[in-house]
C-alpha cells in the first residue's frame, strides 16, 4: 500500500519537470475549490438626509436599503453558484486530470480543459453536484461526520478523469470504496503539509499558492495508488476506468533524499 514518503518523491520528481504549469493549474484549482469565493465589495452610497435627522443618527433610514442590497447579494450568490457547478466543477476535474496523467506520461495544460468536451460535460457537472450536496448535507449535520465523508467523496473527480460517462452514483460509490479504511492515512497526509502552509503565511499568505502544487500532485500519486489497489482487490475492473496496467512511470524513484519525508 502507499505510504506518505512514496507519494511525496514521486509528486516531487513530476514538479521538477513540470513546476511552473503545475503552479497555473493549481492556482485554477485553489479558486474553483475555494467555498465562498465571491467577495462582495460593492459599496453603497446611503444619503446622509436618510440616516441623520436634525444632526442626530436615524438608523431607520437604512432599512430602505434592506430590499436592495439583499436583492443584489442574492443575485450575486446566484452568478457565483451557477459559475461554480457550470465551470467551476469542470475545471476542477480538468485540474486533477493534469496531475492524474502526469502520474502516467508526459502532460500539457491542455489536460485541464478536457472536461469541456461535449460527450461527457454534462455527466462531470452532475456528479460533481451531487458530491457537492452530499457534503453539504453532512456537513450541516455535523462537522466531524462531514469531514470524514469529505475525504470518502474526494476521488470522485479523479475517478470522472479517468472515466467522465461513468454513472454518478457509481463514481461516488467507488470513491467510498477506494478509501475505505484510508481516510484516517489521508487526514495525516494533510496533516504534513501544514508546516509548508505556516511557512506559506509568513509570507503574506501568497506562499501558500507555491504549496499548492506539490500538495495536488500528491494527491495524485495518492488517488493512482488507491486505484490500483481497488483494481487488485476487484472494487473495480480496469476498463471501468478506462485504465490500462502498466509499470509506474516513476518507478525508479528515489526515496533517499533528505527532504521526501517532508
Amino acid at each position: 500500500m502507499w505510504t506518505r514518503l512514496e507519494l511525496k518523491t514521486k509528486a516531487k520528481r513530476f514538479l521538477k519537470q513540470n513546476y511552473i504549469t503545475a503552479f497555473f493549474v493549481s492556482l485554477i484549482l485553489m479558486f474553483v475549490t475555494s467555498s465562498g469565493s465571491s467577495n462582495n465589495n460593492s459599496k453603497y452610497s446611503v444619503s446622509s438626509d436618510q440616516v441623520f435627522q436634525g444632526g442626530n443618527f436615524d438608523p431607520s433610514g437604512l432599512w430602505a436599503w434592506v430590499p436592495a442590497i439583499s436583492l443584489i447579494f442574492i443575485v450575486i450568490m446566484i452568478v457565483v453558484i451557477l459559475l461554480k457547478v457550470f465551470i467551476g466543477y469542470v475545471l476542477e476535474v480538468g485540474g486533477r486530470n493534469y496531475y492524474l496523467r502526469g502520474t502516467e506520461r508526459e502532460v500539457t495544460f491542455r489536460e485541464v480543459g478536457f472536461g469541456f468536451n461535449s460527450d461527457y460535460y454534462f455527466n462531470i457537472v452532475l456528479t460533481m453536484f451531487i458530491k457537492g450536496i452530499y457534503n453539504l448535507l453532512w456537513f450541516l449535520l455535523l462537522i466531524i461526520p462531514g469531514i470524514v465523508k469529505m475525504y470518502a467523496y474526494s476521488m470522485v473527480p479523479y475517478i470522472l478523469a479517468d472515466n467522465p460517462n461513468i454513472d454518478s452514483g457509481r463514481a461516488i460509490e467507488l470513491s467510498m470504496d477506494m478509501t475505505n479504511g484510508q481516510k484516517w492515512d489521508m487526514f495525516v497526509l494533510d496533516l504534513s503539509f501544514l508546516g509548508w502552509y505556516i511557512l506559506g503565511l509568513l509570507l503574506f499568505g501568497i506562499g501558500t499558492w507555491f504549496v499548492n502544487p506539490y500538495v495536488d500532485a500528491t494527491k495524485a500519486q495518492l488517488y493512482a495508488s488507491l486505484r490500483l489497489d481497488a483494481i487488485k482487490r476487484n472494487l473495480c475492473s480496469p476498463e471501468e476506468l478506462c485504465y490500462t496496467l502498466s509499470d509506474d512511470l516513476y518507478s525508479d524513484s528515489n526515496a533517499d533524499d533528505w527532504y521526501d519525508e517532508y
